[in-house]
């Protein structure tokens, strides 16, 4: 049992600082370089090979159809949202207390995600209440705007995965004024394929970071997050849309291909909306210099 205070990171917190902190060590002043002329149509051309190694692959068989691959965000806010910019703040840079009995000293190791609309169910080892709560949580500052959680226990939730909505064990988050909780899936998700196709380290641009999901209405939108230098102009993606798949392309504009500017090496984690043609449904998301699926981590780590 655990009471407010200050908390090192967890599992996955720390998985997400690590990210960050390689971040900045590769990446500075548009430091992926312009995409243009061969450059570009090499990109393109990296984008189609990765459609055609996933399409019709074993692999994308197995994503569909096997194991746990949330493609959702993890964390579900109270029905309706925050209340107001304060919450909304107080969400975002992780400023949460623990103003109730603690956390749960115990809980199960395991625990079945199912899916409604039918297949076989899964056992995916679950993240415990104290894992979950600093994957959520940052040091608690009660000077600045924060979430007061008054109770934590394990229920379920609905999470957007490969194979459809699924029903996964989950930690449920009573917040003081809130009469719905918020909830963090708790299963750990499936160690993903093994890629047809392996990454490439020779094109310009780098990986994408996260997939935040598609847009409710319509799916015709998809929210990403992309690595860039301070200095530069921002991430562009672009997108090769197949049958099967969504191949996206991140890359950095040089705001300086003279070298003539003094830039700090550190990164930045910047959200960028993607319009389809046609909506994302079934496809997978595929990230073009990885090779891989675009990982779904939620928002934990991102700055406001």
């Amino acid at each position: 049992m655990r009471s407010g205070g200050v908390r090192s990171g967890g599992r996955w917190a720390r998985l997400v600082v690590l990210s960050v902190v390689g971040l900045v060590a590769v990446t500075g002043c548009g430091g992926a370089g312009k995409v243009a002329g061969d450059g570009g149509d090499a990109l393109a051309e990296r984008a189609r090979r990765v459609a055609d190694a996933w399409d019709g692959s074993p692999a994308a068989t197995a994503w569909r159809t096997a194991g746990y691959h949330p493609t959702g965000e993890p964390v579900r806010l109270p029905r309706g949202g925050l209340h107001d910019g304060a919450d909304q703040q107080a969400y975002e840079r992780r400023n949460f207390k623990l103003a109730g009995g603690g956390l749960p000293g115990t809980a199960p190791k395991t625990g079945e995600v199912t899916w409604p609309s039918g297949g076989a169910s899964v056992v995916r080892p679950l993240v415990g209440a104290e894992e979950s709560y600093d994957a959520l949580a940052g040091p608690s500052d009660a000077n600045e705007p924060h979430l007061s959680v008054r109770a934590v226990e394990l229920g379920r939730m609905t999470v957007a995965t490969s194979r459809g909505p699924a029903l996964v064990p989950a930690w449920i988050y009573t917040l003081d004024g809130y009469s719905t909780p918020l909830k963090q899936a708790a299963a750990v998700p499936s160690a993903a394929p093994r890629s047809p196709i392996a990454p490439t380290h020779d094109l310009p641009g780098l990986p994408l970071d996260r997939f935040l999901g598609a847009s409710p209405s319509d799916g015709r939108k998809v929210t990403v997050v992309a690595i860039h230098g301070v200095c530069d102009k921002g991430p562009a993606v672009e997108a090769l849309e197949t049958r099967g798949s969504v191949v996206l392309s991140a890359t950095v504009p040089d705001p300086d291909p003279d070298g003539e500017r003094t830039c700090t090496k550190q990164g930045k984690l910047e959200r960028v909306e993607v319009k389809l043609r046609e909506p994302l449904g079934e496809r997978l998301l595929l990230d073009a210099l990885s090779g891989r699926p675009v990982p779904a981590r939620g928002l934990a780590g991102l700055a406001p």
